[in-house]
């Protein structure tokens, strides 16, 4: 990709068009993050002298995150200048609150992009420059990131699924270009007094140790980025391999095998079991958990393995890695009075039962007595198939090799102290519903992402 010369407005105007122009943004919805600071003011200044060549729908955003005193003017000064350069203008106030061990300015992110992500557009612009690289380099660096977190934003990034995606298009213009861009224009820009305050990691970073880098490196930003575009290209690859691996490893339950992840190196294996780890929607571990999770996962075949992930847990069972919700205790009765659904909150799902004749439970003769839904006490007997004896339900949930941490959340339905039927499992012979018999079938819903 070319890099920008001498930041001329028409110049920096040129150089904004060719990186859009490939995207095809004709009659799109445009979305401009406008703070109203330098970067932001200059985008969409950019942006709105875009729009008749481009043919896009441009209008613009202000997100008030309430942090400053100022932060009412900075939205009025973004109005205005949407107003001058006629654009559309949406401002959303936004509450930032931080949990322990997350600062402010990562808070503020995540508020920021939850607006981002449900906004009825096809793209968000973003005004994230060279200099917003580097400093998010070193702060990776020193957090200690491998390939993935000390990559280069890209210029395009797809956000949630049916969201809108994120473009970037001044990711190689330098703070200085953007500035002197707004002085031949003219233009007019907030300054956050918190940019000035060294508490924040960036802050100190951009005042205190990059002026003194740049003394001794003067071009450190582009050599830092190119490092950053070889990283991300490594991380492709790395997603590439991982993805690979997913596919041949994934059994026909969604479950991990542990045979196909002993079979590979140190290194892949842990890419993958990262992979699977994000595909099952748990958060992804600490470099030092991940080698511990490694290890204990191929540790002797008959280990017992558990290991809590906070809101998740891993298993191993039969030679295979289950991810699951970290679930409570049940021990208790729920009574059902003919709903569609019965949820069973600490099991994180519900019970469906649907009605069709000839099939699931005899609606009749489940109906005799109160119709209860269960948890396992023990010693419970099922009889599923008419052609053979009583047998107990321990032996039942063995033979489907249902997972023993499994077994005890199984939900038991019971017609006044007959059991009828166990979920996943089967129907009692007496309770089956006949040919043409009014029937009910139950089955699980989980309310898991």
């Amino acid at each position: 990709m070319a890099s920008l010369k001498k930041p001329l407005s028409s110049d920096l105007i040129s150089y904004v068009r060719d990186r859009l122009a490939p995207l095809s943004l004709t009659h799109r919805r445009v979305v401009v993050g406008l703070s109203g600071g330098l970067d932001s003011v200059v985008l969409t200044h950019i942006l709105s002298r875009l729009t008749p060549d481009l043919g896009y729908h441009l209008s613009a955003l202000h997100i008030n995150h309430q942090l400053s005193p100022n932060a009412d003017d900075w939205q009025r000064f973004s109005l205005s200048l949407a107003r001058q350069l006629h654009i559309p203008f949406e401002a959303q106030r936004v509450d930032v609150r931080t949990d322990v061990g997350t600062s402010i300015e990562a808070a503020a992110r995540a508020v920021r992009y939850g607006v981002f992500n449900v906004l009825p557009a096809d793209y968000i612009v973003l005004g994230h420059h060279l200099d917003d690289q580097a400093e998010t380099f070193f702060l990776q660096l020193l957090r200690g990131a491998g390939d993935r977190g000390l990559a280069a934003m890209p210029l395009l990034r797809s956000g949630i699924a049916h969201g809108p995606q994120y473009l970037r298009p001044l990711l190689e213009v330098s703070r200085a270009e953007l500035h002197a861009y707004g002085l031949a224009e003219k233009l007019s820009w907030i300054e956050d007094e918190s940019n000035q305050n060294i508490i924040y990691a960036r802050n100190f970073l951009r005042h205190k140790v990059l002026p003194v880098l740049e003394k001794r490196f003067p071009a450190y930003r582009k050599t830092i980025y190119r490092v950053t575009r070889h990283l991300a290209e490594s991380a492709q690859l790395l997603d590439e391999l991982a993805a690979h691996d997913l596919t041949n490893a994934l059994n026909e339950d969604k479950t991990l095998s542990v045979a196909y992840l002993r079979t590979l190196g140190v290194a892949r294996a842990k890419n993958l079991l990262r992979a699977y780890l994000d595909s099952q929607n748990a958060p992804p571990p600490p470099a030092a958990r991940l080698e511990q999770i490694h290890k204990q996962i191929l540790a002797r075949a008959d280990a017992h393995i558990e290991l809590t992930m906070g809101a998740y847990t891993l298993r191993r069972f039969n030679d295979a890695l289950y991810v699951e919700p970290t679930l409570t205790p049940w021990t208790h009765c729920l009574e059902w009075r003919g709903e569609s659904e019965l949820p069973i909150s600490p099991l994180g799902g519900a019970l469906v039962f649907q009605e069709i004749p000839g099939q699931g439970l005899s609606l009749d003769r489940l109906l005799a007595q109160p119709v209860t839904i269960c948890s396992r006490l023990g010693g419970e007997k099922l009889k599923p198939d008419c052609a053979r004896p009583r047998r107990s339900l321990k032996n039942l949930l063995q033979e489907a090799r249902v997972p023993p941490w499994r077994r005890a959340y199984l939900p038991l339905i019971y017609s006044g102290k007959e059991l009828a039927a166990v979920v996943g499992i089967g129907v009692d012979c007496q309770f089956k519903a006949s040919a043409g018999e009014a029937g009910l079938l139950v089955s699980w819903k989980t309310n898991r992402p």
